[in-house]
């Protein structure tokens, strides 16, 4: 079953100190918090790669983000990476992969949770010893925008929210991305009680700041324990 845009209500969203977390691969770039004017960008880039070629692999592909809705200044690097650094190999409960979301969690705990449960898949994929196996980052930022809503009680949202099977939620997000939609909230599938927003463009976003680094312990089954690794206290989920 297809569900329709039209069916779905919209609310207005405004959260102060969201979360947010990524993992800590690599260090963050900072072109677009240099950079105060986000029309100036595909020039800049231009004369920068004359000089730095791996830029663009650093960058993403900046063209996926209309010029109108790119964001700039301090933080803006993370707002801007999930719509630049985008992969099929990588979809999600609301992109295919060919574009990007940007997923927000109300609460740390939240954020905690979902991000447990998707490293714990992948964990479980590849087949990893236990132990303290990634670094993460938190980030806290503030959201404003208007988006479609499926924390209303309508069994027929339900298949856009499934734990597990993400076809009718990719094929709802794509359809709302086209219509016009800025994204969806939605209620947290790992944390009861929680709330989500995933987002279509990084303008819907601001005020970011770095948080806590977080490790997480892999039990062979699951994630068991995180670490705060600023103090080092260690935290058991149950």
């Amino acid at each position: 079953m297809v569900i329709g845009p039209a069916a779905i209500p919209t609310s207005h969203v405004s959260w102060t100190s969201a979360r947010r977390i990524i993992r800590s691969l690599h260090p963050p770039i900072d072109l677009f918090e240099d950079i105060a004017e986000p029309e100036d960008w595909a020039l800049l880039i231009s004369a920068e790669q004359k000089t730095n070629p791996r830029l663009m692999e650093t960058l993403g592909a900046l063209d996926l983000v209309p010029p109108a809705r790119r964001t700039g200044g301090p933080g803006a690097t993370y707002l801007m990476a999930p719509f630049t650094h985008v992969s099929q190999d990588r979809p999600s409960r609301f992109s295919d992969g060919s574009y990007g979301v940007l997923y927000v969690a109300r609460h740390f705990e939240t954020s905690l949770w979902e991000t447990m449960h998707h490293h714990a898949r992948f964990m479980a994929c590849t087949h990893e010893a236990p132990g303290w196996t990634s670094q993460f980052r938190e980030l806290v930022l503030d959201v404003n925008a208007t988006v479609h809503d499926l924390r209303v009680a309508d069994p027929a949202l339900a298949p856009a929210l499934d734990p597990d099977d993400y076809r009718e939620s990719q094929v709802l997000g794509a359809g709302l991305r086209a219509a016009g939609s800025d994204g969806l909230v939605y209620p947290s599938q790992r944390h009861v009680g929680g709330e989500c927003i995933g987002l279509f463009y990084p303008d819907c976003a601001g005020n970011v700041v770095q948080g806590r680094h977080l490790d997480y312990h892999w039990n062979g089954h699951r994630v068991d324990l995180y670490r705060d690794a600023g103090s080092g206290e260690v935290y058991r989920v149950s």
